[in-house]
């Protein structure tokens, strides 16, 4: 169905990318003789397959040594283990290869010097080390771009909540690494460079702790965040710096033990890509996620957290988030977290002030061209010269208009009027609301910025196997990249709900005239693939699916019809029009008996709907009230969707905003204290 437009002007994250899978790499060499030539696919593990970090680090390590490593920008990390473990031969080219991508300033260089200055704090003297790759790598590390600032033109991302700490990172440690040397870009020393990457470190560090992540539960930017923060725990040598990465690291493997189904990351998500939405073996953290908790496959796709946590020598994950992540028997395990901060709040976290400081940390959150932040993009523009970068081209033509605007306070005007189309980058406070038991897992963003476009926005998901999974969107276009985009992000965004094992979700699409959306598409659409489940059943107006022992029941209220045709027959439910309320109610055996006697119930629940407003007689719930607007109702009792604690689930409640967590699995214990900067656990 889906079918990329390609304009070459865009080569970037947001708008010509189907995921970061898509930034390739040239090896400069071939590989050498006796280096793997295929893949040796590992299998899934639906439990931990060992009990101990060493030993899965073990296996990790062999499964490097079978399989070459990936054509990304992130290919290059195995080699690093590689060398860290004496396992001959090394393939030199990817790392070289590697380096020549980030001497031009490509997008995603960041992700490439994360690699190369951990590979020269730990690596430089180590016997694989060659003197071709030390000496490459030091003029490519002193040659680097680190912010933007400094001079040259280029189109790199520095500025979302992943590229912000890598590349301060990178600055950080690149000039504690050569503190005397002259960066030839900045002209500045090492010295220098640390000391003014330092402040931005700080700030990051505090606002993930205590408001949590932009890039919410991503399945993707998770794997940027964690090399970043790995690289501090072991090379940042201030000691506020290494405890409080190592507590930010803690809390983004409790975001994951709290929201992974069988060591499968399939939450909402305030960032993905379409096939990191299908399956869990294409996303980004399944690496990750088999190395911590021993469940998942090493997927060897996109990765580079998982060589890290190989190669540190500093960071070991407290065994209460190994217990919470294997707790996967229990019978229900209910979360809710809030995630991210406000526009409204950004004097509180430093933000304030009409200057670069704040205006790079209102866009780490998307704030591109809200009303709150156009003005602070504009600043930028002009500041850094990005009128010329490639991701910002679309507001080129309005170069005068803009500025002018600005001068005469119109441009906040012309955000609001078009705030729903333009601010769709936006990821602003998220409540989370996970539901999950042995036979399947639901988790929405409750009530999230309903109707605005939403670029990469991932909202709610039901999940029954790693790709027996559920959800639904209405397509910004029939391409393949957002905004134009068939699965990846939305055109405009519903109002999802959810209690427990049901979720509701409401599609009041605008039909007002928009910039960057090229053309309004008249129906929302579910993914629901048929072969990935072992029956599904129509009846009684419902789209009934069994995996295992799980059950998962879907309704449309417009009249829906399967995809017939393409790769996604039988895979996609379609709905036409622009207003539509989907409801999604998860059984299983242990609980509902078996899958007919699920269908049977769900199938006599009264649904009566009226517009954008009505009930569902939940068999499980009750009567379940809801609307386009107004409160989420069950038997007449207001369902909270707001202002969610930062945490609140079986195993640790912390306030919103707190200085300090306390995680207890029942066996184990992890207690963080940010402003005393402790880490305390058994």
């Amino acid at each position: 169905m889906a079918v990329e437009k390609k304009n070459p002007q865009y080569d970037h994250e947001f708008f010509r990318t189907t995921g970061v899978q898509d930034f390739k790499i040239t090896d400069s060499q071939k590989a050498p003789e006796g280096y793997p030539e295929a893949a040796d696919p590992d299998t899934f593990s639906f439990s931990p397959f060992a009990p101990s970090f060493e030993e899965r680090k073990k296996g990790y390590i062999d499964f490097i040594r079978r399989n070459p490593g990936m054509g990304s920008v992130k290919g290059f990390f195995p080699e690093l283990v590689r060398i860290n473990e004496g396992i001959a031969p090394v393939h030199y080219g990817k790392i070289l290869g590697a380096l020549e991508y980030a001497d031009s300033r490509k997008d995603c260089s960041d992700f490439i010097m994360t690699g190369i200055i951990r590979m020269m704090y730990q690596l430089a003297h180590a016997d694989l080390m060659t003197d071709q790759v030390r000496e490459k790598a030091k003029e490519s590390i002193l040659g680097f771009k680190y912010w933007p600032d400094e001079p040259g033109t280029d189109s790199m991302c520095y500025w979302t909540e992943n590229h912000h700490i890598l590349f301060s990172t990178c600055e950080y440690l690149a000039g504690r690494l050569y503190p005397d040397e002259v960066f030839v870009n900045s002209g500045m020393t090492g010295r220098e460079k640390e000391a003014k990457a330092l402040p931005r470190i700080r700030k990051w560090l505090e606002l993930r702790f205590k408001t949590g992540f932009v890039e919410w539960l991503s399945n993707v930017y998770y794997d940027e965040d964690m090399p970043a923060l790995l690289n501090l725990v072991d090379f940042a040598g201030h000691e506020d710096l290494q405890i409080k990465a190592k507590q930010v690291v803690d809390l983004m493997f409790y975001d994951m033990a709290l929201n992974s189904y069988y060591g499968q990351f399939v939450s909402t998500h305030g960032r993905t890509y379409t096939a990191e939405k299908k399956s869990v073996y294409d996303e980004s953290t399944t690496d990750t996620s088999k190395l911590m908790f021993g469940m998942g496959i090493f997927a060897n796709k996109d990765n580079m957290t998982a060589p890290l946590l190989a190669l540190s020598e500093n960071y070991r994950m407290p065994d209460a988030i190994f217990d919470i992540a294997a707790d996967t028997g229990r019978e229900e395990m209910i979360s809710r977290q809030r995630t991210s901060f406000s526009f409204k709040d950004a004097a509180k976290w430093g933000y304030g002030k009409k200057n670069l400081t704040s205006a790079m940390g209102l866009l780490s959150a998307g704030g591109y061209t809200s009303p709150e932040t156009i003005d602070h993009m504009v600043l930028m523009l002009d500041e850094f010269g990005w009128w010329d970068n490639k991701f910002f081209l679309e507001f080129q033509p309005f170069k005068k208009a803009i500025q002018m605007g600005k001068h005469l306070g119109l441009t906040k005007v012309v955000a609001k009027i078009m705030e729903k189309d333009l601010s769709r980058n936006v990821m602003t406070e998220a409540n989370v609301y996970t539901c999950k038991t042995p036979d399947y897992m639901l988790s929405t963003a409750q009530d999230y910025r309903k109707s605005m476009g939403g670029d990469q926005h991932h909202i709610w998901q039901a999940t029954l196997a790693p790709e027996a999974v559920c959800f639904t969107t209405h397509p910004g276009g029939y391409g393949l990249t957002a905004p134009d985009a068939y699965w990846h992000g939305n055109g405009f965004m519903p109002r999802s709900l959810q209690h427990k094992n049901v979720n509701i979700t409401i599609y009041n699409t605008p039909t007002g005239p928009t910039i960057l959306l090229a053309k309004l598409l008249n129906f929302t659409h579910a993914w629901l693939p048929k072969d990935k489940f072992d029956e599904v059943v129509e009846e009684k107006g419902w789209i009934f699916a069994r995996k295992n022992d799980g059950y998962l029941a879907l309704y449309s209220h417009q009249s829906w019809h399967w995809q017939t045709e393409g790769e996604e027959k039988d895979k996609e439910v379609i709905a036409d029009g622009l207003k539509n309320i989907w409801i999604c109610e998860m059984g299983r055996k242990a609980v509902d008996g078996s899958f007919e006697e699920f269908r049977t119930k769900i199938g006599r629940a009264e649904v009566k709907i009226n517009g954008l407003k009505g009930y569902y007689l939940s068999p499980s719930q009750g009567k379940l009230s809801f609307g386009w607007k107004g409160a989420f109702k069950q038997d007449g009792k207001v369902i909270e969707t707001k202002d969610y604690p930062r945490y609140e689930n079986p195993y640790g409640q912390s306030p919103k905003h707190p200085s300090s967590i306390e995680v207890d699995s029942g066996k184990h214990v992890l207690r963080l204290d940010f402003e005393k900067m402790t880490r305390d656990f058994d």
